[in-house]
């Protein structure tokens, strides 16, 4: 029965390693908070509130209003400044004519500006007027108002100003400590315009909080929207400006003087009356003070205007008052941010996709909260700004040092992490009261590179990841399982003897016994695994993390040279071996350029003439110190290196030029053969075509008298492909033959495809037949050249030694023999010595 993988991994491991982003925003998230609870970033918000005051839709002037300013030139054509009672006494009279709603006196008189006092505090009682006063302070000295005016038409003319002195907030109302309430000179003209059409009243769900027509005044706290620890005495609003240019209406005091202004801009509305002369310093900065570079601060009547038309505007038409979010709601706010920009990071790995996507997010994050700003809502924008670009630069760095450690398939430690961690527990053996084993398992999945070819690399790499998950369930929570490789993994486990690693290796090969389905299809692993223990005391001194990983490589390379589904615990020997073949590797790159390899040729014999018909050159290494290196020790290394090929090719160019100097020196009756093996490497050559081409010219060796040899397993491993490089290579008239023929797993029907002329049998096959009559191996033989006769092919029979054999292969019709029985492969001037001496056997 096949296990489906079941799980996505590569999902699981997302959702894995996206929790480090996801705590670095709650980090970083909690310091964000801490640092605005500190004033860190209090001065920063408050610039981002000006500039969001400045997007909003400008409203143009309150028709409701009209502003009567005290200009420069009015106080230069009056005279004087303050203005005389009489000045205003007169304005007062002449704006009474034209019926307005309210008027508003913003200009202190609690001193008698001669001539017209009496006159001034008479025009003052009317019941449509509102003076101003100053609240004192422990810094400043108050202003009284003028005498005889009524407590509910007078209100103080405190501003409250921000750190850097701009005026964002509207103070309606404080508490004097005769626990009277105070209420604000914009407040009282609103009460008095309002009060035939519309009172407010206290909420009953929050006492605290005034409710007046369409609108709700919630007060600001101490650490309301972007403030920090604010000054939240009285009844504080965020003032919400309706304009930067043009608030209301403005006439100059002269024109009310002179009659110059039209009736109905006072008729009904409220008139305000205050100075917007420089020279004064009644002037304020304001959140469009940094736009502004000639006239940067606003007069303080502007200024009750703006929170007079606030007032109006909520409580009549239904403007939203700014409000504000509790801090768990900009906590959360904040968090979201945060994680945003840490998930960008974490997801998105090309630094240009995750600048685009990091600006995408702040121009998102501005634009949400410019709606909301203009809702009527003032969140945190540094804050979550801050968060965002924190998070995902802080994330960004560490995703880079994640990937310097991890395989960014599986999500394990990579080679260097675990090297690192294998390098702490033998640490951790040292430095304890009690040293214990640990042991490293090197597992390498066999053939997977089939699985990659055959299925492609994207069920190859579902392969590894299910692979990954089965190994997961079989080792502790405190052993460590690391990609170390392409389909190589290790893992370290902790406090264990050489029979419970073993036991462990038992349990992995059976849990990859069980058949993966991947894609519909029943994939078969099986793995072979090193294991190398480490810990002993005797060795602790001189174990090093690298050696130990590499004594279980060492091991696993014994495993897998034994076959498939093996395990091999490493001994010192195994170490050795290594070292010898490390050794061999480095000689053998230099063997060429030190021309240290020569040929020998053995020959093989017509069993009809008993005659030399042709010879096969085989390789041989005379290093200069170890001597004459057999081809069973060198050639799988030149395999593996890749030094077949350039070696196979001097071969064949060797053996080419050899043949082509005997032809010479002897003048055969007919063409002798030269067989040359091909490596599979040398087969896979896209040029390999060309090369023969190259290599006859060179020699000038007839194509006819070259045989090529190929084993099965090469011409096999891709059948379609191999037909199409054989008939290239016959186009050029060399002959061709199958090496060790009855060793592999041929098919028939490619075997009658391919373009060959020999069937080489294997000596196994042959040298068992004279033990027998017409045992199992005689049979294979003559199978194999009745076979081969079928087909259009003739048979040489290598490992010929005795006569019987010879006796035999005659007997069932085969064409050649090569063996010992006729010579033992030779050096080029023992093989011309044999052709010379023309033997017959």
């Amino acid at each position: 029965m096949s296990v489906a993988t079941g799980f996505d991994l590569s999902s699981h491991n997302r959702r894995v390693r996206i929790l480090p982003a996801m705590l670095a925003g709650v980090t970083v998230t909690l310091l964000n908070m801490g640092v605005r609870q500190l004033g860190g970033l209090q001065s920063l918000e408050l610039g981002s509130f000006d500039s969001l005051v400045r997007l909003q839709p400008d409203l143009g002037p309150d028709p409701r209003l009209l502003v009567v300013a005290i200009s420069e030139a009015d106080i230069q054509a009056l005279g004087r400044f303050p203005i005389s009672d009489g000045a205003i006494a007169q304005t007062l009279a002449k704006l009474q004519k034209y019926q307005p709603k309210v008027i508003g006196l913003d200009l202190y008189r609690d001193l008698p500006q001669a001539p017209g006092h009496e006159e001034l505090l008479a025009r003052l009682k009317a019941p449509n007027v509102v003076a101003i006063y100053k609240l004192s302070d422990s810094e400043s000295q108050g202003v009284a108002a003028p005498p005889g005016i009524p407590p509910d038409r007078v209100g103080f003319n405190d501003f409250v100003l921000d750190p850097d002195g701009v005026v964002r907030r509207n103070l309606l109302s404080v508490s004097q400590p005769d626990r009277k309430i105070a209420l604000s000179f914009s407040m009282q003209v609103a009460l008095l315009y309002l009060k035939d059409r519309v009172q407010q009243k206290n909420s009953a769900v929050h006492p605290h909080q005034i409710n007046w027509g369409k609108a709700e005044f919630v007060p600001l706290t101490s650490d309301s929207g972007g403030y920090a620890n604010l000054d939240a005495k009285g009844y504080q609003v965020l003032l919400k400006y309706r304009s930067g240019k043009d608030v209301a209406r403005q006439v100059s005091i002269r024109q009310v003087l002179k009659g110059e202004i039209d009736p109905s801009w006072v008729k009904d509305k409220i008139v305000l009356i205050g100075t917007t002369a420089p020279s004064t310093r009644d002037l304020f900065l304001t959140p469009y003070s940094p736009v502004k570079k000639q006239s940067p601060k606003m007069p303080g009547v502007l200024l009750h205007a703006q929170m007079l038309s606030q007032i109006l505007s909520a409580v009549l038409d239904g403007r939203s008052l700014f409000w504000v979010w509790p801090e768990w709601a900009e906590i959360l706010w904040n968090g979201a941010w945060a994680m945003v920009g840490g998930v960008l990071a974490w997801r998105i790995q090309h630094p240009v996709r995750v600048g685009l996507a990091g600006g995408a997010a702040l121009m998102g994050l501005l634009g949400i909260s410019c709606g909301i700003f203009i809702w009527g809502g003032w969140v945190p924008l540094v804050s979550p700004t801050l968060g965002l670009v924190v998070t995902g630069v802080g994330v960004s760095a560490y995703r880079k040092l994640y990937d310097a450690f991890h395989d960014s398939l599986t999500g394990l430690p990579n080679r260097d992490l675990f090297v690192d961690c294998l390098g702490r527990a033998m640490i951790a053996n040292t430095r304890g009261r009690r040293s214990y084993l640990f042991a490293v398992l090197f597992l390498d999945l066999d053939r997977f590179k089939v699985i990659n070819d055959s299925l492609g690399h994207l069920v190859g790499d579902e392969l590894l990841m299910a692979v990954v998950l089965r190994l997961r369930a079989i080792i502790g929570s405190g052993d460590t399982v690391a990609r170390v490789g392409g389909d190589d993994f290790a893992i370290l486990v902790r406090n264990i003897d050489v029979d419970s690693a073993v036991d462990l290796a038992d349990r992995i090969h059976k849990a990859l016994i069980v058949p993966f389905e991947l894609k519909g299809q029943e994939v078969f692993v099986t793995a072979s695994i090193g294991i190398a223990l480490g810990g002993e005391p005797a060795a602790n001194v001189r174990e090093q993390p690298e050696h130990l990983l590499r004594d279980a490589h060492t091991a696993m390379y014994r495993a897998k040279a034994l076959g498939t589904g093996r395990y091999q615990v490493f001994n010192a020997s195994m170490h050795d071996l290594a070292v010898e073949r490390l050794q061999l590797e480095t000689d053998l790159r230099m063997a060429l350029k030190r021309q240290e390899f020569l040929l020998h040729y053995q020959p093989f014999v017509s069993l009809a003439s008993g005659r030399i018909i042709g010879f096969e050159a085989l390789v041989r290494w005379q290093h200069p110190l170890r001597g004459l290196i057999p081809p069973m020790k060198f050639i799988p290394v030149a395999e593996e290196t890749g030094a077949i090929v350039p070696l196979g090719e001097w071969v064949l160019e060797e053996a080419c030029r050899q043949l082509r100097l005997w032809e010479e020196m002897f003048g055969f009756d007919r063409p002798l053969i030269m067989s040359v093996n091909l490596s599979g490497k040398q087969f896979a050559q896209p040029d390999l075509v060309d090369r023969l081409k190259v290599i006859l010219e060179t020699t000038g060796l007839s194509a006819e008298s070259l045989k090529l040899e190929i084993t099965e397993s090469v011409v096999m491993d891709d059948v379609e492909s191999a037909i199409a490089v054989l008939k290239q290579m016959k186009g050029l008239n060399v002959k061709l033959g199958i090496d060790d023929f009855g060793t592999g797993y041929s098919s028939l029907s490619y075997l009658s495809r391919f373009p060959t002329d020999t069937l080489k049998v294997d000596k196994s096959f042959v040298g068992r037949m004279e033990i027998e009559s017409e045992g199992e191996n005689v049979a294979i033989v003559r199978t194999i050249v009745a076979l081969a006769h079928a087909l259009g092919m003739d048979v040489i029979a290598e490992g010929v030694e005795t006569a019987a054999q010879l006796a035999r292969l005659r007997a069932i019709g085969c064409e050649y023999g090569q063996g010992y029985f006729f010579a033992k492969p030779l050096p080029s001037e023992a093989a011309t010595a044999l052709m010379a001496s023309d033997p017959q056997w």
